[in-house]
């Protein structure tokens, strides 16, 4: 009998240590992620170690997880291209900042919102409907004004979809001033040739029906037309060396005073003494840069000057130095410009009066050209215009292109 209630009383308490236990497995299932597991002896404590083992791996492969997650997010922000994630119903799961600026939704708000519900240009909508993703769709944007998009559909996961969007305004730009480079170059190469061909064309149906006279005027004209193509391809060939960041050439001091009076000599020849010039230079020190660039970009503004001024008018050139730098200039009184086109100016084949600059044989390129140069030497170009007053166009040169600098040979 003693026995019999010894083995009920084993049991007993067996199972209560086995309910026990269980009980407190329970509850510690309960508790939050890496609460530590009870302590137990026995069969419970190689239980509780294998449980515990395991929830450490689960913890530690949930906190990888999570970091892994956290540095994809980082890099997702950081990305130069918008990113947004779409469910299979094609709501907002997740957009990052470069999105929400490019489609203008908010990641707090319009998580979980259908995006044709707020991105609804019709060519997107079409795009996204149409599930015809091998091809980017080119949009423009109806919230940032300027702003063309290049977006990108990516299928993935279980009907998801990953939307890449990137800004390609400056392209475009490039690529519209691209076709209007090659539009301009044709029209002004169009113009003088067919100008020599109507020539030759003219002289070679009808040679003996003209007198000799007549015959040279048509050559001197014809020639006159191919220095006018010579002139626009070397403009060309000089503001591509510019813009394509062509080695500069090697800088030297130089005598600015000497590089003056050598534009102002040829402005005097350009004139013909249809013009009153004048010539002023206060403070004859040395510049540091190049002699060929700088001269190509004085002449420049120089020859502007005498081609748009009127017989009879007055024009002076000059250069002073201080303190704070330098500055050449050129004044006239000619037929000045009207201030909505100085902006403009230093633009590839911008003319203010198209036909005065053809008659006068300028190629449109030239203060492009000078706009070059002078950024090579951190120089800056002014314009001061008043219809029919005249104008003032100067260059300012910093301080530090004036230091002497001893090493470089003296060009004068």
């Amino acid at each position: 009998m003693w026995a019999a209630l010894a083995v009920i009383a084993g049991l007993l308490l067996a199972g209560w240590y086995h309910l026990r236990n269980l009980y407190r497995l329970v509850q510690w299932a309960r508790e939050p992620v890496g609460t530590p597991l009870p302590r137990a002896s026995g069969t419970w404590d190689k239980v509780f170690a294998d449980m515990s083992r395991r929830s450490r791996m689960a913890y530690d492969m949930r906190e990888r997880l999570a970091v892994a997650l956290e540095r994809f997010r980082d890099a997702s922000q950081a990305m130069p291209d918008g990113v947004m994630y779409l469910a299979e119903s094609d709501t907002i799961e997740w957009v990052n900042l470069k999105a929400e600026h490019h489609f203008g939704v908010d990641h707090e708000r319009d998580i979980g919102a259908p995006v044709t519900n707020l991105v609804r240009q019709p060519g997107f909508v079409q795009y996204l409907q149409a599930q015809k993703y091998d091809e980017a769709l080119v949009l423009t944007s109806n919230r940032h004004s300027g702003l063309t998009l290049q977006v990108q559909i990516i299928p993935f996961g279980d009907g998801q979809k990953m939307v890449l969007s990137r800004d390609i305004s400056q392209l475009e730009r490039l690529e519209t001033m691209r076709r209007d480079f090659v539009a301009n170059v044709s029209h002004e190469l169009r113009t003088p040739l067919t100008v020599v061909g109507g020539f030759l064309e003219t002289l070679i149906d009808g040679l003996d029906d003209f007198e000799r006279d007549d015959i040279l005027r048509y050559l001197r004209l014809a020639h006159d037309q191919s220095d006018r193509m010579r002139y626009l391809i070397e403009d060309l060939l000089t503001l591509s060396a510019l813009e394509t960041g062509a080695p500069a050439p090697a800088e030297e001091r130089l005598s600015v005073g000497a590089l003056v009076r050598n534009v102002y000599t040829e402005m005097e020849a350009l004139s013909g003494g249809r013009h009153t010039l004048s010539l002023q230079i206060e403070g004859d020190g040395m510049l540091l840069g190049s002699y060929k660039e700088l001269h190509s970009a004085f002449a420049n503004l120089g020859s502007n000057a005498v081609r748009y001024t009127p017989d009879g008018g007055r024009i002076e050139i000059g250069w002073r130095q201080d303190d704070s730098g330098g500055e050449f200039w050129v004044r006239d009184d000619g037929i000045g410009i009207d201030a909505q086109h100085i902006p403009r100016l230093t633009e590839r084949f911008y003319r203010v009066d198209r036909g005065r600059s053809r008659e006068t044989g300028g190629t449109g390129l030239g203060l492009a050209i000078v706009k070059h140069i002078l950024t090579r030497h951190q120089a800056e170009l002014h314009v001061v215009s008043r219809l029919g007053e005249g104008s003032r166009f100067s260059v300012r040169f910093p301080r530090a292109r004036l230091m002497q600098q001893k090493a470089l040979p003296v060009r004068s």
